[in-house]
């Protein structure tokens, strides 16, 4: 019977491990309820049922823990005492006090669907402590005695939110000890019940009153962000290298400012050089970003380079000449520092066929000012 047990206890907690990955997470104060009950109890054995029934009313407040398993505090007062073994000679016959555990069936072996269904099957079970009322002339042997509930709720749940919850609950309860100090299961020392109750539950903090279901995403929605995350990451990592080459040519410019006597001269070449290639890429003022329509012409030269594996390509980089020499030199060298890197990185040219040359201000490459915003390329190896 234990082994039968176990194995159904870990059944149902594997079950529920695997229902509750799909739960919305819940906070500590979230699914507690409160509730109060009514019902009749008469002695199980040696006795008439409807003749000796015994009135009692009590309070349980309890948390549901998940869908399926939960805890509750239980206080039953008992009334009169028709039908006991013992006379107590007083209204109130007893009272118990019981921790119990709370099993919902239906969640257990149906699944949670979002929200509870308007009838459910709960079990109860638990352990307490009784004691029984009597008076200095008529002294109970044992007034005190350890206690064990066990029960079945038939639940309806109702309202629109389900926040309301009525039960009618058959049981059984055992005092354990009455027979001394040895603690047993005994039929003559238990008695049957049946209470009618009503629960409220109060609401939470996922807006509803119950147990919410975790919004999940699909695989493919996961994959699509992961591919975004990954493009992102891609382009931080260029502007880390652009920035990074940035402060180098900073630095070099610094340096050579430093052991410079006199302004650096900017060499001006002309685009009539026969080993100057067609294409070019144009730049916006004061800017070294390139555009997305340039990469035209950086495509045009990886093909070129593709074609002519020999080849090598001096990239020159030159400004329009807006602003000061100092800045027009450095925006020379990071525009042609961009050129290369797009074509190391987007094209898979190598990056020891590629040399730059940042040419500072000039306007004599092309008659349109705009135009000298440019980059060009030269094979050197012609």
């Amino acid at each position: 019977m234990k082994k039968q047990f176990l194995m159904f206890a870990v059944a149902a907690m594997a079950a529920q491990t695997m229902s509750a990955q799909t739960l919305a997470e819940s906070k500590f104060t979230d699914n507690w309820y409160v509730g109060i009950n009514g019902g009749a109890n008469f002695k199980t054995t040696h006795t008439s049922m409807f003749r000796n029934l015994n009135p009692s009313a009590g309070l349980r407040i309890g948390r549901n823990i998940t869908p399926v398993f939960g805890v509750a505090a239980e206080g039953q007062a008992y009334f009169d005492n028709k039908g006991s073994a013992y006379e107590t000679g007083t209204f109130l016959k007893g009272i118990n006090v019981s921790v119990l555990g709370t099993t919902n069936f239906s969640n257990l072996f149906g699944g949670y669907t979002g929200e509870p269904r308007v009838f459910e099957v709960v079990g109860v079970y638990g352990i307490g402590w009784g004691h029984a009322f009597s008076t200095e002339s008529n002294k109970l042997p044992r007034e005190n005695v350890m206690t064990t509930k066990l029960g079945v709720d038939f639940t309806f749940n109702l309202g629109e939110s389900k926040a309301w919850q009525i039960y009618l609950e058959p049981n059984i309860t055992y005092g354990m000890n009455m027979d001394g100090n040895k603690t047993h299961f005994n039929s003559n020392n238990s008695a049957l019940g049946l209470l009618l109750g009503v629960n409220y539950k109060f609401g939470n903090s996922n807006g509803t009153h119950n147990f919410a279901l975790a919004e999940l995403r699909d695989q493919a929605e996961i994959d699509a962000l992961n591919g975004r995350i990954n493009e992102l990451r891609s382009d931080v990592d260029a502007r880390d290298n652009e920035i990074a080459a940035g402060r180098r040519t900073i630095s070099d410019l610094e340096n050579r400012l430093r052991n410079s006597e006199r302004p650096v001269i900017v060499e001006e070449t002309t685009t009539t050089n026969v080993n100057v290639l067609q294409p070019s890429v144009i730049f916006r003022q004061g800017k070294s970003t390139i555009d997305a329509a340039q990469y035209a012409s950086i495509s045009m030269i990886a093909t070129y380079m593709k074609n002519h594996p020999e080849s090598k390509i001096l990239i020159k980089g030159y400004a329009s000449p807006e602003g000061n020499m100092e800045f027009n030199q450095r925006l020379s060298e990071a525009r042609a520092t961009a050129v290369k890197n797009a074509l190391v990185k987007r094209y898979g040219v190598k990056a020891d066929r590629l040399t730059t040359q940042g040419m500072g201000a000039t306007d004599k490459m092309f008659d349109e000012l705009d135009f000298n915003r440019v980059v060009v390329f030269i094979d050197t190896t012609k």
